[in-house]
Order: C-alpha cells, then structure tokens, then sequence
C-alpha cells in the first residue's frame, strides 16, 4: 500500500467472489492513490448490500424480495438464487428457473430442520439436456423465517457455502430490523391512543363546564368555546398520521388555551415566541400539547393569583430547540424520578409517553429535559432535528 494510501484512508476488506482484476483512480484529501482490486471490490459490496437492504427492510414480502434478489446473487455469486418464505418462492433471479419447485420444496425442508442444506445434482432432477445446473445451497434464516436458495452451475463450492450462509445471516439482520421498526410503529400508535385516552376524560369534563357557564351569560363567547373545542377534538383524535407540523400542534395547543382561559381568566397568562424558521418543523404527533397542558393543570391550577405558560420554539441550525414553561408550583424532581408511571402517579400527564415517542423516533440523545422544584414551577425542554429519515407529516 502507498503512502499517502496508508497515511489517509482505511478500508476494511472485505471477502467477496467477485471475479477479474479492477482498478480505479480515486481522490483521498486531494491526493491521487491507486485502489487495488480488494479495495474496490470492498466498495462494491457495500453499495450492493445497501441496494438489498433498502427493500428488506420492509418485512419479507413479493415485492421487497423481487427487489432485493438480484443483489443477493450478487453478493453471493451463484448462477441463480431464490428468496423463499418458509413455504414457497417469493423471488428468483438468474439461472436455472425451472428449478423454482425444487428450491421451494429444500427450502421447507431446511427450515423445518434448522440447518443448512448442500445439494447435488441428483437431488436437483431436470427433463432439459442443457440444463446448467449441478447443484444448490440451502440456508434458512433467522427464526426460520424462509431461505436463501443459491444455485451452482457445478458442484457447490465451499467458497460458495460460505458466502451464502453469510449473506442469509445479513438477510436475517435486515428482517430483524424490519420488524423491530414495526414493532416501534405499533407501539408509537399505542402510545398515542393511551395519551388521548388520557387526555380526554378531565379536559372534556372541564371544558364543557366552561362553556355551559356562558350559555346564558355570553352566548357568543360560548359559541366560539363550542367551536374551538369541536376542532380541539378534531385534531386530538385524527385518525390519520404518525406526525405533525409544529405549526399545526401549536393551532391545536391555541384552541386549548383559548377554552382553559375562559375557566381560569385573567390567572392564566400566556407567552409565546415562536420563531417563523420552524413551523413547518415535523415532531411526533400530540407531543407538545400534553406538556403545555402538564403547565395548566399541575402547575398553574394549584397556584394562587396569576400564572404564566411560555412556550418558546427556536432555530438552532439544524435542529428546533422547543420549551414549555411554567411558574406554577413545580414538584420535588425525585418524586418524578421515582415514580414507575408518571401518569399513575397523577403528575406531568403524558410526560414519559412523549420522552419515549421521541427517543423511538430521533434516538435516545432526544428525549425531553425537565427542570422543576418545590414552588420554583417547571420548565420542559425538547430538541427536535429539522430533518430526519421516515418522518414527514404527510
């Protein structure tokens, strides 16, 4: 390896059938090195596994492996390759074909018995003179969920074993992580309906108490109450879409103020600044709201005299930094610690559920920030990435 190579650029090699000697001029740090044929072939490999990956991440169905086949044999050089399920083919790509009975019938039997299969040209028979087949692997993969099939135009080589019981581990992985989002995606819709469930039984309550005291005394004002909460509720109880605008939960998060200042008066004050950069900002849906809502109800209600909500949102370069505040009473911070549930425990409504809904969805470094003390009030922070991959509000 050059030195300038050796001074600038690792490359971890991986081993990968893939035939003839290339070479290619590639630019590291504004120097000129020389790849070697290991090199390159390193680079393709990844880029082919990042094709297969795209479509298997979406489970293991007709027409992810339809897209993904052709990359696995590939990576695993066989003359032909199948992708079943654990009972027929979904896919096939190369040679060899008129073999689909028999790669789907070794196919059931290797995940029936949980191991590998190599085949011979006698278990493989064919009426066609010409056929080119000799041979096949069979390697199930994880939790027996189907198989990888490669077909050998000789007899199966340990090269080619190998290579296709290391490419049904990595198929295994993909469909692993694939489940593991659709198991996030249920738990998140979950997670939603048990806020709401949440939510409604007191607001509802208290908000139609308010507008029943104006029916009589200010049949306008309750006209208007009636309206903002039938559009309140609209929004709360959508049945469409993970995700949100900042601009849309902060709609929703007014038409609740508007109803909890017709109860409380003048002792609820609000703040806002909002910068206009991030409105059209994507955040997990109904994970503002119960945080400003947290603000009135075990903050402000219990305070007497007047009481202030802020909400500020700011643009921070690639990130929204978002924070609901409040002057209320606040709470010990070990009892929020503590407690298994917060919701069981009757505080900060919502609190834990929003703090797992964004770490699910932006990672762990995204949860939301509390700061609180006994008559101090509370002050709860979030930062949300302006864009990340798979969220969008449509």
């Amino acid at each position: 390896m050059g030195a300038n190579l050796a001074a600038g650029l690792i490359v971890v090699v991986l081993v990968c059938a893939l035939g003839g000697a290339v070479y290619a001029v590639i630019r590291h740090r504004g120097r000129r090195a020389i790849a070697t044929a290991a090199q390159r072939a390193t680079y393709d490999v990844l880029h082919i596994a990042e094709l297969a990956a795209e479509p298997l991440r979406s489970g293991l169905t007709e027409p992810a492996a339809a897209k993904a086949v052709r990359h696995l044999r590939a990576l695993t050089g066989a003359a032909g390759i199948a992708l079943t399920d654990a009972r027929s083919v979904l896919a096939f790509d190369g040679i060899g074909e008129h073999h689909r009975e028999h790669a789907a019938a070794a196919a059931v039997k290797a995940v029936a018995a949980g191991r590998p299969t190599v085949l011979g040209g006698r278990e493989l028979p064919c009426d066609l003179v010409d056929c080119p087949i000799r041979g096949a692997v069979v390697v199930p993969l994880a939790q027996r969920a189907g198989a990888l099939v490669a077909l050998s135009d000789g007899p199966p080589a340990p090269g080619l074993v190998q290579a296709t019981a290391e490419t049904a581990r990595w198929v295994g992985t993909q469909l692993a992580l694939a489940e593991l989002d659709t198991s996030r995606a249920r738990l998140a819709r979950a997670e939603v309906r048990a806020l709401r469930a949440q939510i409604s039984p007191h607001f509802i309550y208290n908000a139609l108490t308010a507008i029943a005291s104006f029916v009589r005394t200010d049949p306008e004002l309750a006209r208007e109450l009636i309206l903002e909460f039938a559009e309140f509720t609209r929004y709360s109880f959508r049945a469409h879409g993970e995700f949100t605008t900042l601009a849309e939960e902060l709609r929703s998060i007014d038409r609740y103020l508007t109803i909890e200042r017709a109860r409380f008066g003048e002792r609820l004050q609000v703040r806002l600044q909002i910068a206009p950069e991030v409105l059209p900002v994507t955040l997990p849906f109904l994970c503002l709201q119960p945080l400003v809502e947290n603000a009135v109800r075990h903050g402000l209600s219990r305070k007497p005299g007047m009481g202030t909500v802020s909400i500020v949102a700011r643009d921070a370069g690639a990130e929204c930094h978002i924070t609901v505040e409040d002057d209320g009473v606040g709470m010990d911070p070990a009892a929020l610690l503590n407690a298994d549930d917060a919701t069981d425990a009757g505080q900060h409504v919502g609190l834990r559920n929003v703090d797992d809904r964004l770490r699910s969805v932006f990672g762990d470094g995204f949860g939301v920030v509390v700061e609180t003390a006994p008559d101090a009030g509370t002050k709860v922070s979030m930062r949300v990435p302006k864009f990340h991959p798979g969220v969008t509000s449509h």
